[in-house]
């Protein structure tokens, strides 16, 4: 397909609204995400949404590191290949990955966009949705035609990837990456989270909880109850760092306090903390406090 005819077939797919615009009563409309209180009042459709057993969201950065990519398209490729649904937002990097690591192992991916289908974004993956649909996937949006991308249509389109999936995959992602809107989305929704380690945002992840994740193996066994976690080195009891960490718990502290109830001294504790966010053990919230992760607190069976 060339441009012109995409913006021709979205036209066409937009005025018939009885079998390519979709509300939740419709059969053809997502199951999963029909489920959720928020769900789409419609869905517009290009190409061929299928319900599978199985779907899994791999999502990260725009500007994600070759190794990122290669990950992202192979473990895409592993889960096609055994019968998964691939979900993700169409972006370069990560998501672009994804879909044709799906696409090359014959599987069915389906891309969700922050926009309307008669304004593709971003365009220059517009070869990228033609093969998409193409290959017999699908290209969703909440959005009428004509609806240009905007910033809160982003964080919209995150929840609908994660409410038609099973699990969500973030592979590469620094603290601001957009791709943990979807981790939180998730969460709120009961899905299973996994991240590939390796980057910020993925390892702040799995500090709270999600499985570690380098290859569709490792998802299955998340799904199954299993789920991978990262070694960690427990700091001794009575070290500087033992001290803090058995002071840290559910409530948020600050530094002042973590020196008050441990005796330590400022530099003492700021050094502490940045080893324990290392360890995946200590996790910072706004204002500079902090609390025990699900990871330590799993650690230390409690």
């Amino acid at each position: 397909m060339t441009g012109r005819s995409w913006v021709a077939n979205c036209w066409t797919l937009v005025t018939d609204a009885s079998t390519l615009v979709l509300g939740p009563s419709d059969r053809s409309y997502p199951a999963r995400l029909r489920r959720i209180d928020d769900a789409p009042g419609e869905l517009y459709v290009l190409g061929s949404l299928r319900e599978m057993d199985l779907a899994v969201a791999i999502v990260g950065a725009r500007a994600a590191s070759g190794h990122s990519l290669a990950r992202s398209r192979g473990i895409a490729q592993e889960l096609a290949e055994w019968g998964a649904q691939v979900v993700s937002g169409g972006a370069v990097g990560v998501d672009a990955a994804a879909h044709r690591g799906a696409i090359e192992a014959g599987g069915h991916t389906v891309v969700v966009l922050a926009n309307g289908l008669a304004a593709p974004y971003p365009a220059r993956n517009l070869p990228l949705f033609e093969e998409v649909v193409d290959a017999g996937g699908a290209i969703v949006t909440p959005y009428k035609p004509g609806v240009p991308p905007r910033r809160f249509h982003f964080v919209r389109r995150n929840r609908i990837i994660a409410a038609m999936v099973d699990v969500v995959l973030v592979v590469d992602a620094s603290f601001s990456s957009g791709s943990l809107y979807t981790a939180k989305a998730a969460r709120e929704l009961g899905r299973t989270l996994a991240a590939v380690p390796g980057t910020p945002g993925c390892d702040s992840l799995i500090a709270q909880g999600a499985a570690v994740t380098e290859s569709a193996a490792d998802i299955a066994d998340a799904i199954g109850g299993r789920p991978r976690r990262p070694q960690t080195q427990i700091p001794a009891s009575g070290s500087e760092a033992g001290r803090v960490l058995a002071v840290l718990g559910g409530d948020p502290l600050d530094e002042a306090e973590l020196c008050r109830v441990t005796g330590l001294s400022l530099p003492a504790v700021t050094r502490v903390l940045t080893g324990l966010e290392l360890e995946g053990l200590a996790l910072p919230l706004p204002g500079r406090t902090f609390i025990r992760t699900p990871l330590a607190k799993e650690a230390l069976g409690g």
